[in-house]
């Protein structure tokens, strides 16, 4: 694979611009009027809880990263866990699939606020149409090569970060820091679901474990690149979530979901400020798109290799990077078109959480002594995700029962698909390594 994966190609500063660009590109202004609309007026506060049990979660794959640093990052780890069975098999799949999901989110995001700054109807066709454009546009700038990611994702991440909290900032000033999003209770369910949509708001830190072997000094950048890349995004959704709040009441934060943050910056900070806003989420969802399609190829490439899910190249030349680099982008098109931005994330809650729950279980029983881990943290992380998602099905069956199906038929197809290929295609016990 050294044709494949650039060894120290990515700095502790480049991987951290990665995990904050999928996070910040999707979590804040994608995610915020969601997440307002279950947790009511208590909304800034999930993104807190949202960050404690990421922290939690993220215990699991720092530990395993920083024994085992992979360009396949959570395929090694389930497969560490498993060994080349379905099970690990179908997660990392699962895996690779929320990443694909959040990159349509993203997309539809994109095309949602371009419209914004000319007065379009978020309902439009241009909003898919103009989501697919981004995704083409994210796949050109992968194939150009993993420096031209690393320094992209440098130069975004610093201008988005920069203006975001500047945003969150100038917005609480303005508004006199009274927090105006009051009225309405969402009850206890709907608090702990809306976490759920805060954790998807940082799961892009799982976007640094895939590139693992690609970062300087895996075995120390790696971690370090997590945490810090948590922390940032936990300043920036605080600051942005309570501007939102201090802007506008909490009806017409829920009415403008897709467009919470523009629609807060223009009684805050006027015209000019409305415009800056739809810009730096422009900016944001752009870089947050091109980090995730970097690391969902190379995910899709370590599988391959693994001999864990099938591949063909359909004609094309190139090496198998290259060929799910194309996979990842069609399927992100797919999505982009025929799903709105809730049922998009919904989508991206089961499958990320599922799988989150399955390495937990696996890194608990067969790994927590080889890789030090404490076995309380492991268990700790594993029964909040199950709460957060039990509370969000519960909800969802509640709002929109066929989403909670096509979730559940959605994973059953991909552990059964999976199941059959590996029947028909037994992984020799020399063919695998931990890469």
């Amino acid at each position: 694979m050294a044709e494949e994966y650039q060894r120290g190609s990515i700095s502790l500063s480049g991987a951290v611009a990665m995990g904050t660009g999928v996070m910040i590109g999707a979590g804040i202004f994608a995610l915020t009027g969601q997440i307002a609309q279950l947790a009511g007026p208590l909304f800034p506060i999930s993104f807190i809880v949202g960050a404690i049990v990421t922290a939690f979660s993220a215990y699991t794959y720092i530990k395993m990263s920083n024994a085992f640093p992979s360009a396949g990052g959570i395929g090694m780890i389930l497969k560490k866990a498993y060994g080349p069975t379905t099970v690990a098999a179908g997660a990392a799949l699962l895996m690779a699939l929320s990443m694909v999901i959040n990159e349509s989110l993203v997309a539809r995001t994109f095309g949602t606020y371009t419209l914004r700054a000319f007065g379009g109807d978020q309902d439009s066709i241009l909003v898919p149409v103009i989501g697919v454009g981004l995704i083409v546009f994210a796949y050109l700038v992968n194939v150009s090569g993993n420096r031209s990611v690393g320094l992209l994702s440098i130069i975004m991440a610093v201008l988005k970060v920069g203006g975001i909290a500047l945003f969150g900032a100038a917005g609480l000033w303005a508004s006199g820091i009274s927090f105006e999003a009051t009225g309405g209770d969402a009850g206890t369910g709907g608090f702990v679901a809306s976490v759920a949509l805060s954790i998807l708001a940082f799961k892009g830190f799982t976007t640094i474990t895939n590139s693992g072997a690609e970062i300087t000094d895996p075995h120390r950048n790696v971690g370090r690149a997590i945490v810090l890349s948590i922390a940032i995004c936990v300043v920036v959704y605080l600051l942005v979530a309570f501007a939102v709040g201090s802007s506008l009441p909490l009806d017409r934060i829920v009415a403008a979901k897709d467009y919470a943050l523009a629609e807060a910056a223009q009684p805050a900070l006027g015209q000019t400020g409305f415009y800056l806003t739809v810009a730096l989420a422009l900016v944001a969802t752009a870089s947050g798109l091109i980090a995730s399609v970097f690391a969902v190829s190379r995910m899709l490439a370590m599988l391959t290799d693994m001999q864990m899910i099938p591949h063909s190249h359909f004609g094309m030349p190139g090496t198998i990077k290259d060929h799910t680099l194309v996979y990842t982008v069609v399927i992100a098109g797919f999505l982009t078109v025929f799903f709105d931005l809730s049922r998009i994330a919904s989508l991206g809650v089961f499958f990320y959480l599922v799988m989150d729950i399955i390495i937990h279980f696996g890194v608990f029983r067969h790994l927590r002594e080889e890789i030090g881990a404490k076995g309380w943290v492991l268990l700790t992380a594993m029964a909040l995700d199950v709460v957060v998602l039990a509370a969000f099905a519960i909800m969802k069956w509640q709002s929109d029962p066929l989403i909670v199906v096509l979730g559940v038929i959605g994973m059953s197809l991909v552990f059964l698909f999976i199941r059959v290929f590996l029947a028909r295609n037994p992984v020799r016990e020399g063919d695998h390594g931990s890469h």
